[in-house]
């Protein structure tokens, strides 16, 4: 079975493993529900806090999320910016080659 991962977790700037996907597509569909902290995602993932923090600073640095407040525990929320799905980008190569 094809496994679908959320588009704007693919990363440019690291390699795009199975388990990093997997975990940013969890985290981004949570912060599409609303803006949320570390512990707030950490529940609704499933996810470990170190995952979660690592990640959720893979995506800033990718500017899909941004940190939100001066005091600790931020909020994350997602911003504008990110990655098409890998997929589109190839059907539109596709569709320029023929």
């Amino acid at each position: 079975m094809k496994q679908v991962f959320h588009p704007r977790a693919f990363l440019s700037r690291i390699r795009n493993v199975t388990l990093g996907l997997t975990a940013r597509t969890r985290i981004l569909q949570v912060l599409e529900k609303g803006d949320s902290n570390v512990s707030g995602i950490r529940a609704a993932s499933s996810l470990s806090y170190n995952v979660v923090v690592h990640h959720l600073r893979l995506l800033e640095s990718e500017r899909v999320v941004t940190r939100k407040g001066d005091k600790r525990p931020f909020t994350w929320a997602l911003t504008g910016a990110g990655q098409q799905r890998l997929t589109d980008t190839k059907e539109q190569r596709d569709v320029q080659s023929a």
